[in-house]
């Protein structure tokens, strides 16, 4: 049985909530839920914090889990990504009051607070800067105002939180996250894990691409497909009315109107545009 876990709450908790509901998976019921079993697919899904969820697969406890990229790299614990899932996009940044620091080299020396100790001296190392990083379990953008630290290191996502607070962002990014699928290092993946992993595939899929269907005359189908071609190429059938053929194919999503104008333009008619709940390629 595959043994997975899944944010208990937070920024990821909704979304992989929702694609594991769409890959066919047993969704929570109640918040207040733990464990929930899911016999049909050979499933239990564990509801766990955000940052502890490396180190449980880490420590071969769960077979894989659903956790930021931050968190992994801050955790240490011996796991790997095995699939970006496209939500709970974030940046990693510095931030301090305003004319304070234009860059990481200004922080030699200086106090940094951060939830995510372990991804930030990991950064400083590489870049040769020596500071001290000050542990804190959340709420970081007070400790400037406190005098705790000098600068922070946070998730930013829109940055209206430190701006509230007088923190501005400086300097580069210091990692880009996503939420992302992680299994333990040097194992091998089990079928559960490899179905979870398609079907997974299929929803991301699914939410980029949808279907077009079309009726054009049989002398502009070649016109069509260069505008359609769908992954192994479209399906084309003959029409009861002489000289036209049907299409379907699988287009982007993003510019698919774009798409419709041009075959409008070439003479296609009943163009239709259904949405993909989830594919297998």
């Amino acid at each position: 049985m595959l043994r997975l876990a899944v944010p208990n709450k937070g920024a990821l908790s909704e979304g992989a909530q929702t694609i594991l509901k769409e890959a066919g998976y047993r969704p929570r019921r109640d918040s207040k839920e733990l464990v929930v079993v899911d016999p049909e697919n050979s499933c239990e899904l564990f509801f766990l914090r955000p940052k502890d969820i490396a180190v449980y697969v880490g420590e071969g406890t769960l077979d894989a889990g659903i956790t930021g990229r931050d968190m992994l790299h801050d955790s240490g614990a011996l796991v790997e990504e095995i699939l970006p899932l496209g939500f709970g996009r974030s940046t990693f940044r510095f931030a301090a009051p305003p004319d304070g620091f234009a860059s990481v080299a200004d922080l030699k020396g200086r106090r940094i607070a951060t939830a995510y100790a372990g991804l930030l001296e990991g950064y400083l190392a590489e870049q040769g800067v020596e500071a001290r990083v000050i542990k804190l379990d959340g709420a970081v953008e007070t400790a400037v105002r406190l005098g705790v630290a000098d600068a922070v290191a946070d998730v930013v996502e829109t940055g209206t939180t430190l701006r509230n607070m007088g923190l501005e962002v400086f300097g580069e990014p210091i990692a880009h996250s996503e939420a992302v699928l992680i299994k333990r290092v040097d194992t091998e993946e089990d079928q559960g894990v490899r179905q979870l992993v398609r079907r997974l595939q299929g929803v991301l899929v699914a939410r980029d691409y949808v279907m077009m269907d079309y009726d054009i005359r049989a002398e502009r189908i070649e016109e069509a497909i260069a505008l359609t071609p769908g992954m192994e190429g479209p399906t084309v059938s003959p029409l009861h009315r002489e000289g036209w053929v049907a299409v379907r194919a699988m287009v982007p999503r993003k510019g698919h109107q774009q798409v419709m104008d041009q075959l409008w333009e070439i003479g296609a008619k009943a163009i239709l545009v259904t949405a993909i709940y989830a594919c297998r390629l």
